[in-house]
């Protein structure tokens, strides 16, 4: 959540966030009364506890009726003291719960509004021209199919729509895009790891992932666990309650996980093949950074994402994700979006986002600075996922229904040059 302090000293700062994300700019006022509300009653214990506690000593040394009248007055004080104390617990509560509804407040430059309100910041490489090649474009589905890749009908009949069996190399695609992932994550200094996709509500509620698109998460009322929509969230969960040594730089670590959402909300979207689906593959990098430098470690991941996205020889946009679609916990998120040939449209692949200390703060996560312990911040990007296989299959395919192969997934693919289409 945001910084009470920074909320105290500058509500406007934080209504104007409010707005620029769509979001009610009342609810600072709600915190701010809250907030009001419990210093006033902790002052008012302490005042009384401190009464209670001078009362005590009077009380051991007086006699007769004195002493009486002075046991009387200690315990009402008790009374008052208990009361105060929990006036003071309960407009704190009221305090923190308010104040985690609101969102991080957007970095300086980026873009108000929603969804449709974002930045093109840059395109590279040209989407390939394929009529002036001879090449019918298909979309990724047909082309898997003749790959035998992907088996939508299957995995409906199997788990329901949405689902699906790669298959063949279908799976081994998949397989060779997360190794490659995963070792240039590696080798930007990023330590692999397999994480549990089941947590607790602490965890995911510290995330910042139970606002508004809770419903698109999957929870196990009988056990109390949350599915994980990405690895971020158990990796932003692993140094909980800690307080970590950034003295030698940021901690990072590349997390490959299956991924589960139930897509709430989105039926008729992008429901042919595995574009929108409810389980799959991704590997997330994640860093533990100073609040100072949390701005040059998100450009760090963005360059990572490109260097992957370029190894694969696709064609992308970067973009500035506007204030309303960063989600509650970004303060400014990049997205990468490949060219989809078969819709003649960009579509996102990957994702960043600098979260500053707003996660850290409900996870309770510091380091020792140089004013003592404070709020780490969060850095998370998406450096290769199940999707990336659409982007992949649609922008390498060729007029005999073989697929080119980047270079980069080569080793992983048996040294193949092609996918070749099967019977």
């Amino acid at each position: 959540m945001i910084d009470l302090k920074l909320l105290r000293a500058q509500p406007d700062l934080v209504r104007d966030s409010q707005r620029s994300r769509g979001d009610d700019p009342a609810v600072v006022d709600q915190v701010l009364a809250a907030d009001a509300e419990h210093r006033a009653a902790l002052a008012g214990f302490e005042t009384k506890r401190a009464e209670q506690k001078a009362l005590g000593k009077d009380v051991a040394q007086a006699q007769g009726e004195a002493k009486q009248a002075l046991l009387a007055r200690t315990k009402e004080l008790a009374a008052e003291v208990k009361e105060l104390q929990a006036s003071a617990d309960a407009a704190a509560a009221t305090a923190v719960e308010l104040a985690r509804s609101l969102g991080n407040i957007p970095e300086e430059g980026v873009p108000s509004g929603g969804e449709d309100n974002f930045t093109v910041l840059r395109h590279e490489g040209a989407p390939r021209d394929f009529g002036a090649e001879g090449v019918e474009v298909r979309d990724h589905l047909a082309i898997a199919e003749g790959l035998k890749a992907i088996d939508m009908e299957r995995g409906a009949k199997v788990s329901g729509a949405r689902f699906y069996f790669l298959t063949g190399i279908g799976a081994r695609l998949e397989l060779a895009i997360l190794n490659a992932a995963m070792a240039v994550a590696q080798e930007a200094g990023f330590s692999p790891m397999i994480t549990p996709t089941l947590v607790r509500p602490e965890t995911m509620a510290g995330t910042g992932f139970l606002g508004r698109h809770s419903d698109e998460i999957y929870y196990l009322e009988r056990d109390e666990l949350y599915l994980t929509g990405t690895s971020e969230v158990a990796l932003a969960g692993y140094h909980t309650d800690e307080i970590l040594d950034l003295s030698d730089g940021p901690l990072r670590y590349a997390g490959w996980s299956a991924c589960y959402r139930r897509e709430a909300g989105s039926a008729g979207r992008d429901t042919r093949g595995i574009i929108r689906v409810h389980q799959f593959h991704k590997v997330e990098m994640f860093s533990y950074v100073t609040a100072a430098d949390a701005a040059a470690e998100h450009a760090r991941f963005l360059a990572t994402e490109e260097r992957m996205l370029q190894a694969l020889e696709l064609p992308y946009r970067v973009i500035d994700t506007a204030a309303g679609d960063l989600g509650s916990s970004a303060a400014r998120k990049f997205d990468c979006e490949a060219w989809l040939p078969s819709q003649e449209r960009w579509m996102e692949v990957t994702s960043t986002s600098n979260c500053t200390t707003y996660q850290a703060r409900r996870l309770n996560i510091r380091e020792r600075g140089e004013r003592g312990t404070e709020a780490v911040a969060t850095v998370n990007g998406t450096i290769g996922t199940t999707r990336w296989i659409v982007a992949l299959l649609e922008n390498h395919q060729q007029a005999d229904g073989s697929v080119h192969v980047p270079e980069i997934l080569r080793p992983y693919l048996g040294g193949a040059e092609r996918l070749e289409p099967v019977g």
